[in-house]
């Protein structure tokens, strides 16, 4: 059975590769453009991973993770943050703010797929 991942990137383009490289390893896709949309189809969807950016208009990557975590149907669900931000800082905050990872932009399709399965190999234990 296919992995169900959420994508919540506001770059179209960028959100299109991403799910390319996703369905090429396997993975069923979805993406919402924004923060806001991400939380709703969280909520609807059940996901098996979100893939959130942290820079998106309205409702940001840390807004969006709270919403996640805050809710009952959703807290579970492993949240990895994507970020074009290089501060040190950045990746503190996303893993205060609920993520269970960081990696930075641009990535290829082995290191967002390492990540994947290092989050989902730790919440397994």
């Amino acid at each position: 059975m296919k992995r169900r991942i959420l994508v919540a990137e506001d770059n179209l383009f960028l959100g299109e590769i991403i799910q390319k490289e996703l369905e090429a390893l396997k993975y069923d896709v979805t993406i919402a453009s924004n923060g806001l949309e991400a939380v709703k189809m969280a909520t609807s969807d059940l996901p098996d991973f979100i893939i959130m950016d942290l820079t998106m208009p309205g409702l940001d990557g840390f807004e969006a993770a709270a919403a996640v975590r805050g809710n009952p149907k959703t807290q579970a669900i492993p949240l990895l943050a994507v970020t074009a931000l290089l501060e040190p800082e950045i990746r503190r905050k996303s893993l205060a703010s609920g993520f269970d990872g960081c990696i930075v932009k641009p990535f290829t399709a082995w290191e967002l797929d390492v990540a994947i399965k290092k989050i989902l190999t730790a919440r397994a234990k």
